[in-house]
């Protein structure tokens, strides 16, 4: 399929209106027209609803659109890699992070980094371990940095030395916050905002003895910034680690330990038998001398 094809469905799916896709893109509108029907032959589904002045999408359509822009989104970082391959002060760096106390390490890094190749640019994305090794299976990521427990069978890694502590985030009024550390009762007191990938809430269900359905869960999050507005209405306690809290701040909230303490480590992770431009090459060896756990 040509990747214009995906191109011109995109616009049109974006704009909602042929005649400005077309305007935006510099062709005709008869060409597009001509061009989404044969898309949609090809496909054997009709993914356009065509109004007097608006086009929407049908139900195929939203899905197709989701897959044309992974799509789309992975050719065009592959002819970025390709024309960077034999350029070491060039090229994007696309990198994965979870939002620990690790994000400090990256911007370091890369900081560090565009010291020794200022041409080089970076393309950084926040998000869960699950999205993250989403996006490194689909190659959207050259790298991941994950915190433990982290599903890295199907890649190659390193660890780094970075520690986290596992606690909960409670409002400063809360008689939790005067305590040095959280007990097991602790937890069993609270409504819970825990993390939303299952891995790790076994882990802290886990740590405490108990299954996932003894704890009382309110909700589940996946970054701190909502759930910290959820303590703060006082509608219970974000499960999280310190370094979580410390990279957000918050005057009305403050992060509690547990007892006995426990804590995880990250990793860097990039697919297995990946083919690195020089630039993302060069990268995961800054990462590995300078921070790569020894």
């Amino acid at each position: 399929m040509d990747i214009r094809l995906l191109e011109y469905f995109l616009a049109v799916a974006k704009y909602g209106n042929i005649t400005r896709a077309a305007e935006q893109l510099h062709v005709t509108q008869p060409t597009i027209s001509r061009q989404l029907m044969e898309l949609e032959e090809t496909v054997g589904s009709p993914l356009l609803i065509r109004g007097k002045r608006q086009v929407t999408l049908t139900e195929a359509g939203v899905l197709f659109q989701q897959r044309a822009e992974e799509i789309v989104s992975l050719m065009e970082k592959t002819l970025r890699d390709i024309t960077d391959q034999d350029d070491l002060l060039g090229g994007t760096v696309a990198v994965g992070c979870v939002e620990t106390c690790v994000s400090r390490m990256l911007a370091k890094a890369l900081k560090g980094f565009s010291r020794q190749y200022p041409k080089v640019q970076y393309d950084v994305y926040s998000g869960t371990g699950d999205d993250i090794r989403e996006k490194l299976d689909q190659g959207e990521l050259d790298f991941g940095i994950l915190v433990e427990p982290a599903e890295v069978a199907k890649y190659d890694f390193f660890r780094l030395p970075y520690q986290e502590v596992w606690g909960m985030l409670v409002r400063r009024d809360d008689p939790l916050a005067q305590k040095p550390c959280l007990e097991r009762e602790d937890l069993l007191s609270r409504p819970l905002i825990m993390p939303r990938r299952e891995i790790v809430r076994d882990h802290i269900a886990g740590w405490f003895g108990v299954e996932q359905s003894q704890l009382n869960i309110f909700s589940s999050h996946s970054l701190i910034n909502n759930a910290a507005l959820l303590v703060e209405e006082g509608l219970g306690c974000v499960v999280c680690t310190g370094g979580c809290f410390e990279i957000r701040g918050g005057e009305h909230l403050t992060f509690v330990p547990f007892s006995p303490e426990r804590t995880t480590g990250h990793v860097l992770a990039w697919k297995k038998n990946r083919v690195f431009h020089s630039a993302a090459d060069r990268f995961r060896e800054y990462i590995r001398e300078t921070e790569a756990e020894e």
